[in-house]
């Protein structure tokens, strides 16, 4: 059975709405619409170039720049935003054609047309940046206009997903007179048509967001400026909330943080908004490894790793074990990963090893990011490495890195095992496994496996109800478990932690939980 997004998140946000009088409660038309919002994440970009990124930089993104089509609050179908209209114009769905908003512009004034969007997607695709978002275009043959106003897509194959990608962040339209054609541009500025203009920027610490007065979109700005501020944990950001030096948190608390929060008595005058989260967070091997690349080393830290242990003990229950690439609420989802390697087993592992007559222990190290992914990211890399080793079969170090640098590193293979968290491009089965799978992907790590890329893939692309595709994804799931490649660990669940001044966070994620920082508003009355 399919479960849409938008119904599980619409009961998520009334219970917590019954649970959490601070959040909500009053409307737009009595909150201060024109108050200055200051929002905290941990989660800072890693740049401000859209062909450079394939991460939370997207973040920031959605509110600067502008995509063809993306999600107004409530829907989980991508709708014309910098667009008129968008659709297919052939039943085989390889030919989808856009026609643009009358007069759009620049935030410097300069015209947004065809020429524009063209640009801005062949450029993603002439830089090529190892990782980046190329990756989601692959299907891409070529871009085409037809006067000021139409963009044409050439597809290679039927891909019904496609207004999916066209909605990521990934794609969104820069100026050509602001940006080079075949570079990424790092004077630290964004040129952008979306619903904010960045004001002034500084790296790992704000983003200065004030409205951008040529905007022309379905967004329904209810403040005037937006500052996003960076910090580095969860308890920082936390007392910032209390101290009212921010009005919410977007993501990055930690459990025990979110565990005080709940309890009232803990709380204060700070509102706890919970909501169904589709992050994922995976354990990823390193095909060119001497030691990982052997499948069962793999399968057997398959065999060791104890959900249970890293959700409950470490996550205190803030998320779910996960034992699918494709997280519960979406078609495809199953319990793959249970169902072949059961509950942790140091006998089996044992097992595993020692029939391929690989010798133990087995050393690896594990590398993880040390400011990305919340502050319990650390505690799980402890708890992963105590249950390997408490069955004599491993003997791991752990290794960190900041995010920048470890990204650049495990795009260049010079990791053996690292995590890697995920959310959603677009809230769809195949963007839990094409983005993992083929030569370019964006773990950087080529991942030839010929049954998904070259036949589940795009058998399920082909089919444009997307609950009549779980035997496709159910078989990409089987193949990826088998090989262990990949390890998922845990599903999400989206905290938002608000002063009480504070109305519009229960309906400012999009369907691919990315913040609209324009729901958020100031109550002036009670």
């Amino acid at each position: 059975m399919f479960y849409r997004i938008r119904g599980v998140r619409q009961i998520a946000a009334i219970a917590s709405l019954s649970l959490l009088p601070g959040c909500g409660l009053i409307s737009a038309a009595a909150s201060g619409g024109e108050n200055e919002i200051v929002v905290g994440t941990t989660s800072g970009p890693s740049t401000l170039d859209p062909a450079d990124a394939w991460d939370s930089s997207w973040e920031l993104f959605r509110n600067i720049y502008q995509t063809l089509l993306a999600y107004p609050v409530g829907q989980t179908e991508p709708k014309p935003d910098a667009a008129e209209s968008c659709g297919f114009t052939d039943k085989k769905k390889r030919t989808y054609r856009c026609t643009l908003r009358e007069g759009l512009k620049f935030s410097n004034g300069d015209p947004l047309d065809a020429a524009a969007v063209k640009f801005s997607i062949d450029r993603i695709r002439r830089i090529n940046e190892e990782g980046g978002p190329a990756g989601l275009l692959t299907n891409l043959d070529k871009v085409q206009t037809k006067g000021d106003s139409t963009v044409i897509f050439r597809l290679r194959q039927p891909d019904a997903t496609f207004p999916f990608v066209l909605a990521t962040p990934a794609m969104s339209i820069v100026d050509p007179q602001a940006y080079p054609a075949d570079a990424i541009r790092r004077d630290g500025k964004i040129t952008g048509s979306g619903p904010y203009e960045l004001k002034s920027y500084v790296d790992g610490e704000k983003a200065v967001l004030v409205k951008n007065g040529s905007y022309q979109g379905f967004a329904e700005r209810k403040n005037k400026a937006v500052t996003i501020r960076y910090f580095h944990d969860s308890a920082s950001m936390v007392r910032a909330v209390r101290n009212k030096e921010i009005d919410a948190t977007i993501r990055g608390l930690g459990a025990d943080d979110i565990v005080k929060l709940q309890d009232h008595r803990t709380a204060g005058d700070i509102s706890l908004v919970e909501e169904p989260g589709m992050e994922s967070s995976y354990l990823v091997f390193n095909p060119k490894d001497p030691v990982a690349r052997k499948l069962p080393v793999r399968r057997a830290i398959a065999q060791l790793i104890d959900r249970d242990a890293i959700a409950h003990d470490v996550y205190k229950d803030t998320v779910d074990p996960l034992y699918s690439m494709i997280p519960q609420g979406l078609t495809g989802h199953s319990a793959g990963y249970f169902d072949e390697y059961g509950k942790p087993d140091p006998y089996k592992a044992r097992d595993i090893l020692l029939k391929a007559g690989v010798k133990t222990p087995v050393s690896l190290t594990l590398w993880y990011a040390s400011d990305r992914y919340g502050s319990q990211t650390k505690p799980m890399f402890e708890e992963i490495k105590r249950e390997l080793e408490s069955s004599k079969l491993f003997r791991i170090t752990l290794k960190h890195r900041r995010w920048n640098q470890f990204q650049e590193d495990y795009k260049h293979g010079k990791y053996a095992v690292f995590g890697r968290g995920w959310t959603p491009d677009y809230p769809d089965p195949d963007d839990f496994i094409a983005p993992f799978v083929g030569r370019q992907n964006a773990l950087g790590t080529p991942y030839d496996i010929p049954e998904i890329t070259e036949k589940l893939l795009p058998q399920s692309r082909r089919i444009s109800n997307r609950a009549d595709v779980r035997e496709q994804f159910i078989k990409a799931n089987d193949a990826i478990l088998q090989d262990a490649r990949l390890i998922p660990l845990w599903q999400s669940k989206l905290y938002v932690a608000t002063n009480d001044e504070i109305s519009g966070c229960e309906t400012a994620f999009d369907a691919s939980m990315i913040m609209m920082v324009w729901q958020l508003s100031r109550k002036t009355s009670w």
